[in-house]
């Protein structure tokens, strides 16, 4: 099953200088090894919200506002795409995340056409 994780935080969130700068560090690790299992298919980090744009149809007319639209502070600020025998290993995997230490992961299934 393949699922969709999904790495949210809030962008202002407070952190040690020392856990700032161990995140990049500690994020490839966790990306290396499990991309060595061959469990992660890949995975990117996203722009900042400020770069980011919302789009709506309503009554036929294309309506764009800056920034995402989510009655939130966290964000999103990156994703990857597991493959997994099952959501237990699907958690197993997103438990380990950096981020998950003070932000949030969310795990959504999906499927594919193969």
């Amino acid at each position: 099953m393949r699922y969709l994780l999904l790495v949210c935080a809030e962008e202002g969130v407070t952190l040690s200088p020392e856990q700032r700068a161990a995140i990049p560090a500690a994020t490839q690790a966790w990306a290396d090894e499990t991309t060595g299992r061959g469990v992660r298919l890949e995975g990117y980090p996203l722009s900042p919200v400020s770069e980011a744009a919302t789009v709506r149809l309503r009554d036929g007319e294309r309506l764009v506002s800056d920034g995402p639209y989510a009655e939130t502070k966290e964000q999103i600020g990156g994703f990857d795409v597991l493959e997994c025998a099952d959501l237990d290993e699907a958690i197993e995997i997103a438990g380990r995340h950096p981020v998950a230490a003070f932000g949030s992961i969310e795990l959504r299934p999906f499927w594919t056409e193969d």
